[in-house]
Parts: structure tokens; C-alpha cells; sequence
């Protein structure tokens, strides 16, 4: 077997991508493997770096592009949601021939300010070291400061993509994920008895 041919399973590790996935993509004439003999999956590398939106050279750290993903609950993730939202941001980069350095996930509010991959790439973006982060929407990022956001990483010479728009979340959907956002950041204020936990009241 040619080496430049990669199994499924060492794809799905490149790309940080489900078998699933990438059986998807195939089907969908967007990844396409060979066949072996045996009626094996193989990869050429090359359809997986252009796929990817990888060049054939060495690039300089400031091209490296990040994507952030993030739902705000573990029942959503384990629908599928994120890695559906994850999947879309790499297609998306993909056909628009961006190198996707960094795939950042969180679970969590839109809200809160405590999310470890979106440390991470304030991290990024402070050490210069992404051009360009590609999220689905604003409030993927942040539910109410996405101006003071994206202030802040252009003054590093991050620019924020968002590739969706807020005409494809209906009223109702918004309406639920800003009280999803709400709860979550107010879960841990009360007791299970609908109390203020002492250490939160002030006089």
C-alpha cells in the first residue's frame, strides 16, 4: 500500500472528525477515499490537506486559523450539536482554503467568562499566533460583548468570522438559548432549596 494513503481511522484523528463524519463527507462526493482489494477506506494525504485547506509549504504562525464551537449544555452534546457545529466550521474553512490550526470546543453558558477553550484562545490570540478565528455565531463566543470581542483580538491582528447570520435562528431559538444562557449563569447562586447560599448575601 502506497504510503501517501491514510486509513479512516488515522483521518478521523487528523481531522479531529468522526468516522461518522467522514463517512458523511463521502457520501456527499466532499472527501472521497479509494478502495482496497478488500473494500477498504484509504485517503490520499493530499485530498485530506486540501480538504483541510492545508498548502504544500511551510506557512508563517500568523496564516493559522482557529475555530471555536461551543453549546451551552452536555444534553446538546450528546445530540450531536457540537460536533454537527464543529463539522461545519471546518467545511466551511476548507472551501475557503484556510489552514485550520486550532479546533477549540466548549460546553457551556455564553456567558460565562470561565470557559477553558476560550482561555485558550485568548491565549491565541494574545501571543499572535492565529489570523483568523471562525465561529457559527456571535453569541458562540459571547452572548452580550462580541464588539468588545472583537475589539480586542484585532488589536492583536485576529479578525473574528462568523459564517452564520441571525436570520437563521428563528425568534424562538434565540429566545431559548438566551434562557439557557440566563440559567446556567444563575444554577450555582441557590441552594437546592431556592435559597441565597450565605456566603451571597450582602447587606
Amino acid at each position: 500500500m502506497s504510503s501517501n494513503l491514510l486509513t479512516i481511522g488515522e483521518v478521523s484523528t487528523k481531522l479531529n472528525a468522526t468516522q461518522v463524519s467522514l463517512r458523511a463527507w463521502d457520501r456527499q462526493g466532499k472527501l472521497v477515499p479509494v478502495r482496497t482489494p478488500g473494500g477498504h477506506r484509504r485517503y490520499r494525504s493530499e485530498d485530506v490537506d486540501k480538504f483541510m485547506g492545508v498548502v504544500q509549504e511551510v506557512l508563517n504562525p500568523t496564516n493559522a486559523v482557529a475555530v471555536y464551537a461551543r453549546v451551552s449544555s452536555h444534553e446538546q452534546k450528546a445530540k450531536g450539536d457540537l460536533e454537527r457545529q464543529k463539522n461545519r466550521l471546518i467545511e466551511h474553512c476548507a472551501k475557503a482554503g484556510d489552514k485550520v490550526d486550532h479546533i477549540l470546543e466548549d460546553v457551556g453558558s455564553g456567558m460565562s467568562d470561565n470557559r477553558p477553550k476560550l482561555k485558550t484562545l485568548f491565549r491565541l490570540v494574545i501571543e499572535k499566533k492565529i489570523k483568523k478565528v471562525v465561529v457559527e455565531y456571535k453569541d458562540r463566543l459571547t452572548r452580550f460583548q462580541f464588539n468588545v470581542f472583537a475589539e480586542f483580538f484585532g488589536s492583536h491582528g485576529t479578525k473574528i468570522e462568523v459564517i452564520g447570520s441571525a436570520e437563521d435562528k428563528t425568534y424562538e431559538q434565540e429566545l431559548v438559548d438566551d434562557i439557557m444562557a440566563l440559567m446556567a449563569s444563575f444554577s450555582g447562586r441557590f441552594t437546592e432549596n431556592g435559597r441565597p447560599n450565605a456566603g451571597q448575601i450582602r447587606k
